[in-house]
């Protein structure tokens, strides 16, 4: 066999597995081009003729919640209705891994939250879903990892709940004293209590005790916490202390 038959074959077997690849990569880009004079349904049927094994165009209609406009030219459509073709652009090819680009721009709370439903049901079919947003409600509500990156280095790595250690970071309990119990009377608590009138903050890594003696005292006393709320930091807090800390 010539030595130039055997280049050809590699260069086929080559294109072959970028192709094959390819399909199973669906992309949903910050902003894409599409033929804007057809119809969304006639846009999905004709990608989906470029897939070995594509999703019912209907359906990916119907999951990306576009029913209203199957006949509507892409023209027509609002911010928020392309960027959920661009999802159905990027599901039609029922694809292994998805790369999504900040989908849910320009979505309405109720859009956002059909986007959300749409990628979980991915993930329980085996789909890998590599997300990037600057919702942080959106990676806590989706992420099984969540990676931080600032200043083009990677700061953190890991799940939500306890990336950069969040999991172990003190606690908040808020709550505001009925008029005539002054914060003065509160019991000892484990952590440090800031008063501001009556509101008062306890700032604890051991939520679970201050909240026993806390609610124990209330009770005993028939003093109402008005508002009373425990939170540990958020997503975002984690977030803002990792990037304050790479910029410094």
């Amino acid at each position: 066999m010539s030595r130039r038959i055997q280049d050809q074959r590699h260069l086929q077997r080559r294109a072959s597995g970028e192709r094959a690849l390819r399909e199973r990569v669906g992309i949903v880009l910050q902003s894409s081009g599409v033929q804007a004079d057809l119809t969304v349904g006639e846009l999905l049927e004709m990608y989906a003729r470029y897939y070995p094994r594509p999703l019912k165009p209907e359906d990916v209609i119907e999951l990306v919640e576009l029913d209203a406009k199957r006949d509507e030219r892409v023209t027509r459509l609002s911010g928020g209705q392309r960027r959920r073709l661009d999802l159905a652009l990027a599901l039609i090819g029922d694809p292994d891994l998805l790369f999504l680009d900040e989908p849910t721009t320009g979505f309405d709370p109720h859009a956002r939250r059909q986007a959300w439903a749409a990628i979980r049901s991915l993930c329980s079919l085996g789909k890998t879903v590599f997300l990037t947003t600057h919702y942080m409600d959106e990676a806590q509500a989706l992420a099984d990892r969540v990676a931080v990156m600032a200043g083009g280095r990677l700061a953190a790595i890991g799940p939500p709940a306890q990336l950069a250690g969040r999991d172990s970071l003190p606690s908040e309990i808020r709550f505001a004293l009925p008029a005539g119990v002054e914060p003065s009377e509160l019991p000892a608590l484990a952590g440090d209590v800031l008063a501001d009138g009556a509101a008062v903050l306890v700032t604890t890594t051991d939520s679970v005790a201050a909240l026993h003696h806390l609610t124990g005292w209330a009770l005993e006393r028939g003093v109402p916490l008005v508002g009373l709320a425990v939170s540990q930091p958020s997503l975002e807090d984690v977030y803002l202390s990792l990037t304050t800390e790479a910029a410094a």
